[in-house]
């Protein structure tokens, strides 16, 4: 057939044809652009957890309908994913190609949405619903040659990573707000009666209808816990509670009273207690509002840095001092600021028996050994004593001393971040300066939050760049984060900074009824030490592996630039699946990452039924519902 040229067409004025012929030609090179684009913009599951840290232009608002399929294995009965179905193997790769598309919703620009079209499971197993990974664990607890020094309360993070949803507890509810949880918790986000039945003549908790009441009362608290936090200030008013002593450790914490109490008085606690018999008394402590971390001392450095709590505190703690050489108090020495001190109430101290006598004397050679000093000794009317011991506030005392038992540790000792670091048997030198002047006490509080801290390097620019983190975060947070996200700040209390730098975000929420638990990622700048300095609290922790606190235990988590880091390491999607773990029903995230991270971030909460939106092109804001898988 002869081919018809458009010359020919023009001359014999078959407009109407020609106009139809090029309709389709357009048509056609459109189509053909669309689908190649189209296909640019689909990728496996593979590329989903691989990350490329390349920062891209930030996009506006956008906001994200929910897409209900995401499959992760369901764990077995031991909480353990089976390797044979991880995500991470080629048949994952092959058969979840995933679709993206974009939505652009009341003239705000685009974000992309991933289908992962896998299925979540729940947790399984008799700890389901409270599910710690890395403490419950039971084969590798199992499998440990000893338990002398506690070993069975440490870490021992599963691998792989477990890949499911933690259950609610049958009748959750909405927290009560603060500070009204301070004394009394819904029972049913907590159903654990074994504490109220085991101390129910001390006063720790009562059960009252549907509620948990906490009447203030404790072991040494005889005539309730804001007598006995006078009662110490009355030995030693030097404590000057919210001025001089701002930061405390509270040691085999209980419920955390004394540091809900504290609170009153502008003094931040960090409560610690292991997962033990006395069965979820952290639990309790953050459902109640009050901060608290499940910690042990056992074989291994607690995740403080040196030199960083005002006051420690110990009231029939139950932990043996003088153990494995005098180690756990060494452990002690380690974490307390110079000058600090260590109350410790205990029957040693006012009893007169053969056992306490002999754990009085083995104390007092131990504090001996390390240079504190007895600054304070008493007995209350109802009979409880308490001891007050004093950190040294120069080096002398250690040069002094007839046996270096327990010698000095070397320089290179105090330099590491203590994660899964053996406990020590060598004193710390007291902090100095580059000039090699000893360290001084910061501050008197408030000014002390935004004060230079004392560890800050001296180098030139480290002053001013402390300075502008603060103005920064006190911008953002006013001006943004309180004034236009989606969240609703009246039902927040508990929050996390998942990378807290300088503290700055904690800082800017000082005067509002928040507090934050301060995290520094292991292989980030350590700056932990700065973050104590300022009168706030924190922890060092590692985003590839689960976090030593029960599930539904924050209100808020706060990321700046996490992921981009984190994501070299390990997978985003198990790092997901723990902040879902640890974040409340009804709890938010706010994140600022580059657009590659919130893009793949955002893909993994929608498949967990979070409803998510973009705010100012950087911002992601997640709700977590309370769907859970079946």
């Amino acid at each position: 057939m002869a081919m018809i040229s458009v010359q020919s067409l023009v001359k014999e004025r078959k407009y109407p044809f020609i106009f139809a012929l090029a309709i389709l030609l357009v048509s056609a090179t459109i189509f053909f652009l669309y689908s190649n684009n189209f296909q640019s913009l689909t990728f496996s599951l593979g590329d989903l957890q691989k990350s490329n840290p390349t920062t891209s232009k930030p996009s506006q608002n956008a906001t994200i309908s929910p897409d209900t399929t995401q499959n992760v294995d369901d764990a077995n009965d031991n909480t353990k994913s089976d390797d044979s179905n991880d995500s991470n193997s080629s048949n994952d790769h092959e058969n979840n190609n995933t679709t993206i598309t974009n939505i652009d919703n009341n003239d705000q620009n685009n974000l992309l949405i991933v289908d992962l079209k896998i299925k979540w499971g729940a947790c399984k197993g008799p700890v389901a619903v409270d599910y710690i990974p890395c403490l419950d664990n039971f084969q590798a607890i199992k499998e440990l040659k000893s338990r002398r020094h506690m070993e069975h309360r440490e870490r021992h993070c599963p691998q792989p990573s477990p890949r499911c949803l933690v259950p609610l507890p049958n009748g959750y509810k909405v927290p009560v707000p603060w500070p009204k949880s301070r004394d009394m918790i819904w029972y049913d986000n907590v159903p654990h009666p074994k504490l109220v039945e085991y101390k129910k003549d001390q006063h720790w908790v009562i059960k009252k209808g549907d509620f948990l009441v906490f009447p203030g009362g404790g072991t040494q608290f005889k005539d309730g816990v804001a007598n006995y936090i006078n009662f110490i200030e009355k030995t030693l008013p030097s404590i000057e509670w919210g001025r001089h002593i701002r930061v405390i450790l509270d040691v085999g914490c209980g419920v955390a009273s004394f540091g809900g109490y504290l609170l009153d008085k502008d003094v931040i606690t960090m409560s610690f207690a292991p997962k033990d018999e006395h069965e979820a008394q952290i639990q309790f402590a953050l459902e109640r509002g009050i901060p608290a971390t499940l910690s042990v001392i056992g074989t291994q450095k607690l995740t403080f840095p040196d030199n960083a709590f005002d006051l420690i505190h110990c009231a029939r703690c139950r932990v043996h001092w003088d153990a494995d050489g005098g180690k756990p108090l060494m452990e002690l020495n380690r974490i307390l600021r110079p000058g600090g001190f260590f109350v410790w109430s205990a029957t040693p101290v006012y009893r007169d028996d053969e056992r306490d006598r002999n754990v009085w004397n083995s104390m007092v050679a131990l504090t001996k050994s390390i240079c504190w000093k007895v600054v304070a000794k008493t007995v209350d009317s109802s009979g409880i004593g308490l001891v007050i011991y004093q950190k040294p506030l120069s080096s002398s005392c250690y040069e002094k001393r007839q046996e270096s038992n327990p010698p000095l540790c070397e320089q290179q000792d105090d330099k590491n971040v203590p994660w899964y670091v053996p406990l020590s048997g060598c004193l710390p030198r007291l902090p100095v300066d580059s000039m090699g002047n000893l360290v001084g006490w910061p501050t008197q509080w408030p000014d002390r939050i935004s004060s230079k801290p004392p560890s800050l390097t001296t180098l030139s620019d480290a002053e001013e760049m402390f300075i502008e983190d603060t103005k920064h975060w006190a911008s953002l947070v006013s001006d943004v984060y309180l004034d236009g996200p989606a969240i609703n700040w009246s039902s927040v209390r508990n929050i996390m900074d998942m990378n807290a730098g300088y503290g700055g975000f904690a800082a800017a929420l000082i005067d509002l009824p928040y507090w934050v638990m301060n995290v520094v990622p292991v292989h980030m700048e350590d700056t932990l030490p700065i973050i104590f300095d300022r009168g706030l609290i924190g922890i060092y922790h590692d985003w590839c592996e689960s976090l030593n606190t029960y599930p539904r235990t924050y209100d808020l988590l706060h990321a700046s630039f996490l992921f981009r880091n984190l994501t070299q390491r390990c997978d985003i999607i198990d790092v997901a699946v723990e902040m879902d773990r640890i974040l409340r029903p009804g709890g938010y995230i706010l994140v600022q990452d580059t657009m590659e991270m919130v893009n793949k971030l955002n893909s993994v909460l929608r498949s967990m039924q979070w409803s998510t939106s973009l705010y100012q092109g950087q911002f992601l804001v997640g709700n977590k519902g309370f769907w859970r898988p079946k």
